[in-house]
């Protein structure tokens, strides 16, 4: 998620004040080091540095479900946002996009949340309270042939107003868009005529785009049913197609099978899938699942000019993201694998979110409970969502922690390299720990 440096911070330090509190009320090891302040004018180059390390921040906390839920945080993140553009609090018209193109116009106030914009669509379209759970935001940006690219599911904290607007171009949008990955919550969907209706549109145009793949007798069958409007029995004939409830990121670089290989990235059902096209135009693909993970981390750096002269083939203050999972390939090789993408902080929350709703269905939770209620004013999770933590960071690669000793009779062979195995340079509290990679069993691999 990209921040604006708010003009609070350069007049009062409200950003180092509001790590203060949050140091004060959950302990001084709680928080990552802040990023620290220089006493003289930033240079451009210095300015979208010191974002970047704003950012960074900000992701990391957020990482944590007890930070992350605070109010102090993401009181003063509503307020930086305001304040960085300059946006006052009144009512107004915001557009939003179904999978289908089409608008959904609801009127919202530019301090309302995600959580607030989200309810008002539902309103809009009578979608019940109890299926909103299952849909999320997301920020996209239109491409010239009608194409959506994924830049972020918009988080709790934020102002979708806010955020499409600063952007200050048509090309980026609002969507609507289901926002689980397991299949089997389709039963809940489908209940409900809204909810049909949203998951169709969804799959109709994940189809057109080729996110699902689909052979010509598969295509013939699916216009069948379209033109009989069979929608549940369109939907279960796409349910059993390879890449169907899959989210695709624009073609981007992965250092697997070979180093700068050029690859097409899928999320869904629990897995990462990266397709290539090899000499002869046959297209080969490779999984990896989740809970095979052990861990992952999202690095960025900002090459600096030298000379006057940008990188080649890079524009000034560029930031290049990579994503890099340690994965294990057998049951006695674990390896690092990297992607390296603008959407890199999208694919890293798709794993995140994989692997919650995992967990979630674990200790026997559901997606119906963990729409978040508002209480007095404050955003209150259920307590079946409370009980689902996300992965903590990892503070360092040592074999003695908890989730790697429950391993070792699995993986004696293995030597858990350092986290800076790989060639980007990031430290430990970069990493998030996958508690899905604990319940491995033999049969998985």
């Amino acid at each position: 998620m990209h921040f604006s440096i708010p003009e609070t911070e350069s007049r009062s330090g409200d950003s180092g004040g509001s790590a203060y509190v949050l140091r004060k009320e959950y302990g001084a090891n709680v928080l990552p080091a802040f990023p620290p302040k220089k006493l003289f004018s930033l240079t451009p180059a210095e300015v979208e540095q010191r974002r970047e390390q704003l950012e960074k921040y900000m992701q990391a906390v957020r990482q944590d479900p007890l930070l992350g839920g605070s109010e102090t945080f993401n009181s003063f993140l509503r307020r930086a946002q305001q304040e960085t553009q300059q946006v006052p609090t009144e009512e107004v018209s915001l557009e939003v996009l179904l999978s289908n193109g089409q608008k959904v116009l609801v009127n919202v106030l530019t301090s309302d949340q995600t959580e607030d914009v989200l309810e008002a669509v539902a309103a809009k379209l009578d979608l019940p309270d109890d299926l909103i759970g299952y849909f999320s935001l997301f920020l996209v940006r239109e491409k010239e042939d009608g194409a959506f690219s994924f830049v972020r599911k918009l988080q709790e904290f934020e102002l979708p107003y806010v955020s499409v607007t600063s952007l200050r171009s048509q090309e980026y949008k609002i969507v609507l868009r289901k926002s689980y990955w397991d299949s089997a919550y389709d039963d809940d969907v489908m209940e409900n005529r809204v909810g049909l209706n949203l998951l169709y549109a969804q799959t109709v145009s994940d189809i057109e785009r080729g996110w699902i793949l689909v052979t010509k007798e598969q295509h013939r069958q699916l216009k069948s049913l379209q033109e009989k409007v069979s929608k549940k029995e369109f939907l279960r004939l796409a349910q059993t197609l390879r890449h169907y409830g899959y989210l695709r990121f624009d073609a981007c670089v992965a250092d697997f099978p070979e180093k700068d290989c050029p690859v097409v990235v899928s999320a869904g059902n629990s897995e990462l899938s990266l397709q290539l096209r090899l000499p002869g135009q046959q297209l080969r693909e490779g999984s990896f699942r989740v809970t095979r993970m052990r861990c992952w981390r999202v690095t960025s750096s900002v090459p600096l000019p030298s000379g006057g002269t940008s990188s080649p083939g890079r524009g000034r203050g560029e930031v290049r993201l990579e994503l890099a999972f340690e994965y294990l390939m057998s049951k006695d090789r674990l390896q690092w694998v990297t992607i390296t993408s603008p959407q890199a902080i999208m694919m890293s929350i798709c794993l995140q979110s994989m692997v919650d709703e995992l967990m979630v269905k674990k200790s026997g939770g559901s997606i119906r409970k963990m729409l978040r209620r508002r209480v007095g004013g404050t955003l209150r999770r259920s307590d079946s969502q409370q009980a689902v933590k996300s992965p903590p960071l990892l503070e360092s690669p040592d074999a003695s922690r908890e989730s790697v000793v429950k391993l070792s009779s699995k993986l004696s062979a293995v030597s858990l390299r350092g986290i800076g195995s790989p060639s980007t340079d990031a430290s430990a509290s970069d990493v998030h720990g996958n508690f899905a990679f604990e319940g491995i069993g033999d049969e998985d691999l």
